[in-house]
């Protein structure tokens, strides 16, 4: 069952939320050519994930929107599809308790090929 995505014109988050949208959950290669499945929901995937900040609240003060996060795993809640002016994106919150890094570049993991 596919749900068609929320249209938003604008979203602000509540007190010191983070939103955050690109979390990457699809199936990788090592640089040795070993197939890591896709790991959404699975315990197999256990490892912190980066996320590109979509909005934050008025309270927050250590993010911004359009800053790279690196989350403690399984600190997100369920992805919501919305589509705004930009496109469809899957955004979710973030315990901004376990947000244990913060970039302002695009962050890979440099332990992965770019095979796929």
């Amino acid at each position: 069952m596919s749900y068609q995505p929320i249209e938003i014109k604008s979203l602000q988050p509540l007190k010191d939320f983070v939103i955050v949208a690109d979390m990457n959950f699809q199936e990788r290669f090592t640089f040795g050519g070993i197939l890591l499945p896709g790991d959404d929901g699975k315990s197999a995937g256990i490892r912190p994930r980066w996320a590109r900040v979509y909005a934050v609240g008025p309270e927050q003060k250590d993010v911004k929107v359009g800053q790279f996060v690196c989350v403690a795993h399984g600190r997100w809640t369920r992805g919501v599809k919305i589509k705004d002016h930009t496109g469809v994106h899957v955004i979710r919150r973030v315990d901004t308790n376990d947000i244990l890094l913060v970039s302002d570049e695009p962050v890979t993991d440099d332990t992965l090929s770019s095979a796929l």
